[in-house]
């Protein structure tokens, strides 16, 4: 971890690493700029289907709860999933 982290970084790792299968391959890279805070997040393949949940629920879900993190720290925090990249 960074010296400096991000609101609702901490929280992101937590949760996904108890959702996921493979938390070795987890991977949260955080910025912020003038919009806010912006957490890109990849895992694994076989895990991709676990973060996005039926019908979208999970990532929607995990969305809603860094926006109101975001909201206790004045802050706006999107989320972004970056696909797995293709094994060759």
């Amino acid at each position: 971890m960074t010296a400096t982290e991000f609101p609702g970084e901490s929280f992101l790792r937590y949760v996904l690493e108890s959702l996921i299968e493979d938390p070795d391959q987890l991977v949260i890279e955080s910025v912020e700029d003038d919009l806010g805070i912006l957490h890109t997040i990849r895992v694994s393949e076989n895990d991709m289907g676990k973060l996005i949940g039926k019908g979208g629920q999970t990532i929607k879900a995990l969305r809603t709860l860094l926006r109101i993190i975001g909201g206790n720290t004045a802050k706006r925090i999107n989320l972004k999933v970056l696909e797995p990249a293709a094994a060759s």
